[in-house]
């Protein structure tokens, strides 16, 4: 795999997901070994060329020889079209860039509620920017898509508890989104938005975890317990995550309560209307 010599990415080493892709980047063999440096720790011959502000949202790739600077997805496909010269067309595609780079900002702009880091993290002086745009698009997508496969999920429990309707699945989840929304307001509303994108996130990684039962009910028919118990099971991974994430918060144990309470009510109604 051609290697794109004397460049530099510069990652944000409080992020779990950028330290991820890009020492990708040195292991493969795209960039050299000492290609993917943190911000945090910028050499200080970049300095004059780099802009730290923007280079908090979007990663920065530094041309060693020139100083010459690229950001955000051009620097992930500077790197990318370097050693798959097959795609290089198509990062040169204006419409598929343009869709690319909001790809890109959604991510970026949540990155720090997608994985977020497990020791304390903020020490740098410059943090990512907060768009509340990008984190309402955050929101509704994994609502939408939590929503959907929880949907599909529920038919194989149809034996156990009743199916409900089309819509029922998206209004648990948006009303729980609502209802931990006046929690948190109450509780620290300077943190309603990260604990929101947070949340979300461990519901979306959830329903991940059921679509792998739902794409295999399509091939082998289980019997209802075992759906049952994969539920509870996937569930009971969601409460230690919620534990986990909102300890890192620094947001105590209300917001568990109160989401296992609103699950708990809805589950009831659920199967006592």
């Amino acid at each position: 795999m051609k290697s794109l010599r004397n460049h530099t990415i510069l990652y944000d080493a409080e992020c779990p997901m950028c330290r991820m892709y890009t020492k990708a980047f040195t292991t493969v063999g795209m960039l050299d070994k000492t290609g993917a440096q943190p911000y945090q720790q910028m050499p200080t011959e970049f300095c004059p060329f780099v802009d730290q502000r923007r280079a908090v949202n979007e990663i920065a790739l530094v041309n060693n020889d020139t100083g010459e600077v690229s950001y955000g997805i051009h620097s992930l496909f500077k790197v990318l079209g370097n050693s798959i010269p097959l795609f290089a067309p198509l990062f040169a595609f204006k419409p598929f860039i343009w869709l690319m780079t909001k790809v890109y900002a959604f991510v970026s702009y949540n990155r720090k509620v997608i994985i977020p880091e497990g020791k304390q993290a903020g020490g740098f002086a410059l943090q990512p920017d907060f768009k509340l745009h990008y984190r309402i698009a955050y929101l509704l997508f994994t609502w939408f898509f939590t929503g959907l496969i929880l949907t599909k999920y529920a038919v194989l429990l149809k034996d156990a508890m009743p199916v409900g309707g089309p819509y029922r699945e998206y209004l648990i989840c948006g009303g729980q989104v609502v209802f931990q929304g006046l929690i948190i307001s109450l509780v620290n509303s300077a943190k309603r938005w990260e604990y929101l994108g947070n949340m979300m996130t461990i519901s979306f990684a959830g329903a991940l975890l059921l679509l792998l039962v739902v794409i295999l009910s399509g091939f082998f028919t289980l019997p209802v317990l075992f759906y049952v118990l994969y539920f509870l099971g996937v569930a009971g991974l969601m409460f230690l995550e919620h534990i986990r994430r909102t300890g890192l918060l620094g947001l105590g144990y209300i917001l568990t309560m109160s989401w296992v309470l609103y699950r708990i009510a809805l589950l009831l109604w659920i199967i006592y209307k």
